[in-house]
């Protein structure tokens, strides 16, 4: 999995404050400008103009899942596809020429769970933007939590499939609950809140980089075989003839995606092979209905 840029958020920061003040915006608040600055320096994110970021106002959910997948560096780079995919093959509201639609088919494919009549330039709950961003931020590993349990005074109000979520966005102090100890999950999110926790949330990942074990990845490859059935071909480039592919189950899930679990099999220590880059393949079939993604197997 491609890690984000190797250059820091602090050395970024620090090379923004040692230009002169007009790179910076006249309407930010104590706590708010390291940032929107080193948000603004990776080129996530943009003022309204050149002087005022506006952070009380409301973001929407195409500047939000933008925001996401640009701060989080989500791609496509190990799928393949027989034909290109288009945002309104997923997305009943989200034009394929929109500026936006790039990132729309980006986190579908990463697994963010959009519904897919959203209305892009509706403005987006906090609720909404951190389930996005927990999602996000999980594709780049498995990261520790410790075993506990927040109570949220207002949990009753939050949509049932957002509270695991919300939970560990909480446990990875992404934010926290307010003075009264409630999360306000309804409320309109801000851009002064999203840029700040899209911000935490790359120093966490970037904190934890080195911890995580590498991921191996594989292409993933999706062929007509009927109207009903299509065949996905998962292939890697392994060192030699001795590694394969095994497929270990798949998840089909409420949002439309078949998630095929596979691990990486490792030659047999009793057998000599030769030291020849090879493409392992492994095959199986699955529903048109479905839109097939390939992820490691949590192996017990």
């Amino acid at each position: 999995m491609k890690k984000l840029a190797a250059v820091t958020l602090t050395s970024l920061l620090i090379s923004s404050l040692s230009f002169s003040s007009v790179f910076a915006f006249s309407d930010l608040e104590e706590g708010q400008s390291e940032a929107v600055l080193a948000l603004k320096n990776r080129g996530i994110v943009s003022g309204i103009d050149s002087e005022h970021y506006v952070p009380k106002g409301k973001i929407s959910y195409a500047q939000s899942v933008q925001m996401i997948v640009k701060g989080l560096n989500l791609n496509m780079d190990t799928i393949r596809f027989i034909k290109q995919p288009l945002a309104s093959d997923t997305y009943t509201n989200v034009p394929n020429d929109a500026w936006y639609a790039d990132a729309f088919i980006i986190a579908h494919y990463n697994g963010l769970e959009i519904p897919k009549d959203v209305n892009p330039n509706a403005t987006i709950s906090r609720e909404q933007f951190g389930d996005l961003l927990v999602r996000a931020m999980e594709t780049k590993g498995n990261f520790p939590l410790v075993k506990m349990f927040i109570v949220i005074k207002d949990e009753d109000q939050i949509n049932i499939n957002y509270q695991g979520t919300l939970q560990r966005l909480l446990l990875y102090k992404i934010t926290k609950l307010d003075q009264d100890g409630k999360f306000n999950p309804k409320a309109e999110l801000t851009r002064g809140e999203a840029a700040n926790w899209v911000y935490q949330a790359i120093q966490y990942v970037e904190a934890h980089a080195q911890n995580q074990a590498p991921v191996e990845e594989v292409s993933v490859r999706v062929e007509k075989v009927n109207d009903e059935v299509n065949k996905v071909t998962l292939s890697k480039e392994l060192p030699n003839p001795g590694y394969g592919i095994a497929i270990q189950g798949i998840e089909f899930q409420n949002d439309g995606k078949a998630v095929i679990r596979y691990t990486i099999q490792k030659p047999k220590p009793d057998m000599m092979y030769p030291q020849v880059i090879t493409v392992a393949k492994a095959e199986t079939f699955v529903s048109s209905k479905y839109t097939a993604i390939a992820k490691p197997a949590v192996l017990q």
